[in-house]
């Protein structure tokens, strides 16, 4: 029964290797107008790195755009910078008060890429969730060769470890999906 509570315990972070495949999905720009695509960047604001969402105001407006109202008129120049820097390959320009943002409309070319994207994106997360999973593996081995627990509860433990790890998979699998969908959608 201890390799059931290590196995609970490594939940957190097959969860985590999901929640990190779908914060880098919603980053991925897919010819509709999303807050997601900038609040997350980090601006220089006075010396010190600032993630968007704090700085400003972030809505979408129209389907194909995003504006952004800084709270701190004085900050747009640095939040157009690191825009232009970023690699989300769109020019903003701002009218003094606010800086937007225009979609363009995607190439089926650029689509096929981000398929791809998407699709590498989510076999990173596959490849933490079975490290996790040979990290579990390994420590329950180690408890049974230490007499700590039965070689039934070592085979009871990976079966166990191996639902887990098909559930996360799971989601991993659903979360490409959709935003392959997303992405293929005109």
């Amino acid at each position: 029964m201890m390799n059931l509570s290590l196995i609970d315990k490594k939940e957190p972070e097959f969860s985590k290797a999901v929640e990190h495949l779908k914060q880098e999905l919603s980053t991925l720009r897919t010819g509709r107008a999303s807050a997601s695509l900038v609040e997350h960047l980090e601006i220089d604001y006075y010396g010190t790195r600032t993630p968007l969402i704090q700085l400003a105001q972030i809505t979408v407006p129209e389907a194909r755009i995003i504006s952004i109202q800084p709270y701190d008129k004085s900050a747009i120049k640095d939040i157009e910078k690191a825009i232009q820097a970023s690699n989300i390959g769109i020019n903003p320009s701002n009218d003094g008060n606010f800086v937007r943002l225009a979609i363009p409309q995607m190439t089926e070319e650029r689509r096929g890429e981000l398929v791809k994207v998407v699709g590498q994106v989510a076999e990173k997360a596959r490849v933490s969730v079975r490290n996790i999973r040979e990290e579990t593996w390994k420590q329950i081995q180690a408890l049974e060769k230490d007499g700590k627990i039965s070689e039934d509860d070592k085979i009871r433990g990976k079966e166990d470890l191996q639902k887990m790890v098909d559930k996360y998979n799971e989601e991993i699998k659903k979360a490409a999906e959709a935003k392959e969908k997303e992405v293929m959608t005109i």
